[in-house]
């Protein structure tokens, strides 16, 4: 008898509590700088993927650790008033992830971390159940080892996988190796492969780790993928930028919405762009989760920047993807 309820989306990675600083500009080594507000905000890359699903209408599940401070009684409260099934291990006397956020008038953010060892999710601390009840997995390969064995359970069980990932941790490789739709950071495909084209790294990835698809997030750029055949780029959307805070984290949420519905891979590319771009409008790793509707609206109005080209157009002088 199945224990858990079938879910749209399972999410097993990093939960944090943001604490969210606005500053002109980027404090000079050796200064001395006041800072008018600090917001407390929940955020992390899965958590926050997680949420923006459910917000959409799938029905979702989290997986993580938290310690057993205030702010895991802030992350359980918002998993509960999202309606996320949160499956949460819980460690005594330990304080939940943290990250301090600086946020410069442009709305750029710098990250510090603080993250307590004992808070790695651990294989023997994931169900296998909460993994292969749910039609995609979405893992971010902080806590490799329990990303690993969640992963290898979905593609045993036929769950699409879908990874976020801004860093080659130690053992990533048997993660990439289990992984369907690899999106990632613009600095992970060099450093995953040694190549510093991006083109000819995602083509180097998928042939390397069997994906069915491998992109780059590029920022203000937009996203470039590959799907063994052909490219695919999207721009990225122009809106008032508050806090780029969570923008890749919503990115992934709307590439895997998009995914469940059966779009297009062009319509989940433009319209993760789209959803990203509006979160950026307000402060915090949630600041703006848009309504599906204020995503069509600025997918259908809104206006682009320009388009990035690939090295090798860049190079030849043809137009841009």
């Amino acid at each position: 008898m199945q224990r858990f309820p079938r879910v749209d989306l399972v999410g097993v990675g990093l939960n944090a509590t943001d604490t969210l600083i606005p500053l002109p500009s980027f404090p000079v080594a050796g200064s001395k700088v006041e800072y008018s507000t600090a917001r407390v905000l929940p955020g992390g890359q899965v958590a926050t993927t997680v949420v923006a699903c459910q917000r959409w209408g799938l029905t979702t599940r989290y997986v993580g650790k938290l310690g057993d401070d205030d702010a895991a009684k802030l992350h359980r409260r918002e998993f509960d008033r999202a309606g996320v099934e949160a499956q949460l291990v819980t460690v005594l006397g330990c304080a939940s992830p943290q990250s301090l956020i600086i946020v410069d008038a442009a709305g750029e953010r710098t990250v510090l971390c603080r993250r307590d060892e004992r808070l790695v999710l651990q294989p023997a601390e994931v169900d296998r159940e909460w993994i292969v009840s749910a039609r995609a997995l979405h893992v971010d390969g902080h806590d490799t080892a329990a990303a690993i064995q969640a992963a290898q359970w979905a593609r045993e069980a036929g769950v699409l996988v879908v990874a976020d990932l801004d860093e080659a941790y130690p053992g990533v490789e048997e993660l990439l190796e289990n992984v369907d739709y690899l999106i990632v950071s613009r600095n992970f495909p060099p450093q995953i492969t040694g190549e510093p084209h991006l083109e000819d790294a995602l083509r180097q990835m998928r042939s390397r780790y069997g994906s069915v698809l491998t992109a780059v997030t590029l920022g203000q750029d937009g996203v470039l993928a590959w799907d063994g055949s052909d490219f695919f780029y999207a721009a990225a959307y122009r809106v008032s930028v508050a806090d780029t805070t969570g923008a890749g984290d919503i990115f992934h949420a709307g590439f895997i919405y998009g995914l469940l519905q059966g779009w297009t891979l062009q319509r989940q590319l433009d319209f993760a762009c789209a959803a990203a771009a509006l979160n950026c409008t307000a402060v915090g790793a949630r600041g703006c989760i848009a309504p599906l509707s204020a995503i069509e609206e600025l997918m259908t109005t809104g206006g682009r920047y320009a388009e990035w080209q690939p090295h090798h157009e860049r190079e030849q002088g043809v137009t841009p993807l």
